[in-house]
């Protein structure tokens, strides 16, 4: 096991674990999420720990339960081979999305991430949308994002030159990358930017080589890989849990599953960063609450009509922000229910005490 420093530990979290005053506890990281418990590293090595239900009482949402790369307080028993934890170390950075499915809440992917590889293929699963929603979540968390380009070699020099364009064209001032795992192309542009103690996180559709990426990161065939589907070009969910890897270089990089849903809310400043061009432009209409569809002096309208504003990128924004504020309204109406029920247990639990006295 190398020391804590060299799987992230800093100066930061160092003093929030003394702060505790715990003298029982030791700082782990969570390097995996299994159903109920969770694979821990720590300055013995490796172990399973499970929280204690203080913990998971105490939590409001799913955001205050560890997820992979989190370091949290634990106590080893059984001579350091199982271990509870016992609290949340505060993070510096979160990535999270909406749940999938019905259910409006947060579901978080990891923590502690410096670097988020952004992740599109150039045979079928470049969409310039979709990366919009993968810049807002990333940004959001306080997340470093750099766009991959993969499979390069499917497509022509033509081919690929009009594809980065249009990655930088809506990525910005973010790094945007193309590699070939099958030529080796573009491999050591991305081991440049894992740095040791850093930690990247690789982000992407099922099927567009995030598993043959960290292969060829590893350095050698480490996790299983499956062809893409032929009717739709999909993987086949190779990739079953995320998890927290170091490589050879000192670097840590979390896999995890393909994303098929990309639902986002409570993402102010993801989406000021991404769509700061159109929010600039906003600012300068002649209505503070001009919707930006038929008003006089508008100057969004009056953007896209001189070809200074993509009309797909506004849109995109707009849809964006229209699924952002229901899922919003959902997530805080459900937050009032919850709360409201907690004091109705309470208060029966409260009179029912009185009486058996």
């Amino acid at each position: 096991m190398k020391s804590l420093e060299d799987i992230g530990y800093t100066a930061d979290l160092d003093a929030a674990f003394r702060a505790l005053d715990a003298p029982h506890l030791v700082p782990g990281r969570v390097a995996g999420v299994n159903r109920s418990n969770f694979d821990i590293l720590w300055e013995g090595g490796l172990l399973r720990a499970e929280p204690t239900g203080r913990l998971l009482f105490a939590a409001d949402d799913s955001t205050e339960i560890p997820t992979v790369g989190d370091w949290v307080a634990m106590q080893t028993l059984n001579d350091d081979t199982f271990g509870l934890i016992h609290h949340l170390l505060p993070r510096r950075s979160v990535l999270r999305r909406k749940d999938p499915g019905r259910n409006v809440e947060y579901q978080l992917l990891g923590a502690n991430i410096d670097t988020a590889l952004c992740m599109q293929s150039a045979d079928r699963d470049y969409n310039l949308n979709r990366l919009e929603r993968y810049l807002v979540m990333v940004r959001d968390g306080g997340i470093a994002p750099v766009v991959v380009l993969t499979k390069s070699d499917l497509v022509d020099e033509e081919e690929r030159a009009m594809m980065l364009d249009g990655l930088r064209e809506t990525a910005g001032d973010v790094p945007c990358l193309f590699i070939s795992t099958q030529e080796g192309v573009g491999l050591e542009s991305v081991r440049k930017l894992l740095t040791p103690g850093t930690t990247a996180c690789l982000l992407g559709s099922s099927g567009v080589g995030k598993t043959t990426l960290l292969n060829a990161l590893l350095g050698g065939e480490s996790f299983a890989t499956r062809d893409v589907r032929e009717t739709d070009h999909r993987g086949r969910h190779t990739t079953t849990r995320r998890q927290l890897l170091m490589l050879d270089s000192g670097a840590l990089l979390i896999d995890s599953p393909g994303l098929r849903e990309l639902g986002s809310f409570g993402a102010d400043a993801g989406f000021s960063e991404t769509f700061g061009d159109i929010e600039r432009l906003a600012a300068e209409c002649r209505f503070k609450d001009c919707t930006h569809q038929h008003e006089k002096g508008c100057a969004v309208i009056a953007a896209i009509e001189a070809g200074e504003l993509d009309a797909g990128h506004f849109e995109n924004y707009e849809k964006m922000q229209r699924e952002a504020a229901h899922y919003e309204r959902s997530y805080l109406e459900r937050r009032r229910r919850d709360r409201e029920f907690g004091k109705m247990v309470k208060r029966i639990t409260k009179n029912n005490d009185k009486r058996n006295r």
